[in-house]
């Protein structure tokens, strides 16, 4: 692992914040200030700081002059100054798994968005899927003084992350728990939503059901590979092992995994694919064949309606996701007493005609 910069102790820490906050305050001197703005509207302080932070305690004729004077002056309230008078650098961490995977581009941008409501700045990066290379980046953005994490785990183990939690680093982890810690997470219900969608081909007739998902030692993958087999044991349909494929989800790997399923004396007529790279693939295998045979993938994917048939899927709610696990992180910087807490949302199944195709065979 390379070498992080240390951290530094609270003292020289709080000396940092003071100075920075002393340059910003200088730099944004020459603005006007809220004694300006009070001078102009003729109120006091206290008043024009009670409309610039939406407090109320205000008569409407009041703040109407206060706003005047705002806008008259051109006066901006320096967030950045207040907030490291605080301690605080406004900013926040967020560590995926890939930025370049269609899932996490709605996650990352809800994170976003609350961050920039509560005038923080969203700084990120991928784990690529690397236990050593999430801890190198979360440790790397504690060494930098952000406020707070959102991490979706590469890992299992999370201990390392204890000291910076004690020292006031809020940290939610999300779509994925945490390995070996106490702390707030936001999940999908993957175990659920993978029993449904496979209970959905069972109700269309198929028996003969293919499972292919990601690495097992993903939660996710787990927990998909879970629901699968409640839904056949629901159903009381014995799986056998030539039905199940878990590992990387590169698209050699997955298209072998597929043609195995697909061949033999008696191949299976549908497949549950475990995530949306899974999909994209099974979805150009069964392209090449003649044979119809049913899919139902877990997340949903670009062009899935447009497709003949329309892919059906078990669709998450990403950017759901990362709002809730950053406006969780906020409540936490804003001082809210709260233990962690497991909040799980739901799946819902989206039917376009794929997962409704009936058994050829």
């Amino acid at each position: 692992m390379p070498h992080l910069p240390t951290i530094p102790d609270d003292r020289t820490g709080q000396r940092i914040v003071a100075e920075i906050a002393r340059r910003s305050e200088n730099r944004y001197g020459n603005r006007p200030t809220m004694k300006d703005v009070a001078a102009r509207a003729g109120v006091g302080l206290k008043t024009v700081s009670r409309v610039v932070n939406g407090e109320p305690g205000v008569t409407p004729d009041t703040e109407r002059r206060v706003q005047e004077a705002i806008d008259a002056l051109g006066f901006r309230r320096n967030d950045s100054a207040r907030v490291l008078r605080k301690g605080r650098t406004a900013s926040i961490g967020l560590v995926l798994e890939d930025l370049a995977d269609p899932f996490y581009g709605p996650l990352s941008r809800a994170v976003e968005e609350v961050a920039r409501a509560h005038g923080a700045l969203l700084i990120n990066g991928s784990s690529a899927e690397d236990p050593d290379r999430e801890q190198e980046l979360v440790l790397a953005l504690c060494a930098r003084r952000v406020d707070g994490l959102v991490v979706i785990p590469a890992g299992d183990d999370h201990r390392y992350l204890e000291p910076e939690i004690k020292a006031g680093i809020a940290t939610v982890f999300v779509d994925r728990p945490p390995g070996r810690i106490d702390a707030d997470m936001v999940l999908s219900d993957s175990y659920g939503g993978a029993r449904a969608g496979v209970a959905h081909l069972i109700a269309h007739g198929h028996r003969r059901i293919g499972f292919i998902g990601d690495q097992p030692r993903i939660h996710t993958a787990a927990e998909r590979l879970r629901g699968y087999r409640a839904a056949m044991d629901d159903a009381g349909i014995v799986v056998e092992d030539a039905w199940m494929s878990l590992g990387l989800t590169v698209p050699e790997r997955v298209r072998a995994a597929t043609d195995a399923m697909l061949s033999g004396p008696e191949p299976v007529t549908a497949i549950f694919a475990g995530n949306n790279r899974v999909t994209v693939t099974v979805v150009r295998v069964l392209a090449e064949r003649e044979r119809p045979v049913a899919l139902v993938g877990f997340d949903d994917i670009e062009l899935a309606d447009l497709l003949k048939p329309g892919v059906t899927v078990v669709a998450q709610d990403a950017a759901q996701l990362g709002r809730t696990a950053a406006e969780r992180l906020f409540r936490q910087l804003d001082g809210a007493s709260m233990a962690p807490e497991r909040i799980e949302l739901p799946t819902r199944l989206i039917t376009r005609g794929s997962g409704e195709v009936p058994p050829s065979a």
